[in-house]
């Protein structure tokens, strides 16, 4: 179901991949049933695809005060933001799951100020798309906004990191001309039989 990976770089064959690529493909398509075109895509430049997802999970995948449906809101507001096509699809399904609500990515990819969240995670986004958009104006006052939020000095790194790191995705998607994978649209907005 699957289109190709990107238009504009050939995704490399499978078997042409480094080992510990090839391992990291293999070990997402038994969990999802498929491999995200950004991992195919991204295996174009291996050293860089290394780099690229050690930061992401670094971002994405660990414990702390933000939950992980968190994370994928702010990667699905700003990715909104930037027009970024496939982050907002595959982030939105993810957010879908995290959230265990059929409605939110939706919600926060459209207008996040009208999403049905918490005034934390309003804030949390409000910082997260300065950040995205206009980071070179953050100011003191940015950081008192998030203080009655109960947001500490390590969630406030989380959340412009996040930000940031998903800036250079959104571009790097939008370059290469990278589509969602199919399946990413059903995921998380039907319940599971």
């Amino acid at each position: 179901m699957t289109k190709t990976a990107a238009q504009r770089f050939p995704a490399p064959a499978l078997d042409t991949l480094p080992d510990d690529i090839r391992t990291r493909l293999l070990t997402v398509q038994e969990k999802s049933g498929f491999v995200p075109n950004v991992f195919l895509t991204l295996a174009y430049r291996p050293d860089e695809f290394r780099a690229f997802f050690a930061y992401h999970d670094a971002l994405m995948e660990k414990d702390g005060g933000l939950t992980k449906a968190e994370r994928e809101m702010i990667v699905v507001a700003t990715s909104a933001a930037n027009q970024c096509q496939y982050c907002v699809i595959a982030h939105g399904a993810i957010l879908r799951i995290r959230a265990k609500n059929p409605l939110i990515a939706d919600q926060v990819a459209v207008n996040y100020r009208k999403a049905d969240i918490t005034p934390r995670q309003k804030a949390m986004l409000d910082f997260a798309m300065k950040v995205s958009a206009d980071a070179q104006r953050i100011s003191e006052e940015d950081f008192a906004a998030l203080a009655p939020h109960g947001f500490s000095d390590d969630d406030i790194w989380d959340i412009a990191a996040i930000s940031a790191f998903f800036a250079l995705s959104n571009r790097l998607a939008n370059f290469t001309g990278m589509r969602p994978n199919d399946e990413f649209y059903l995921m998380g907005r039907l319940p599971k039989k």
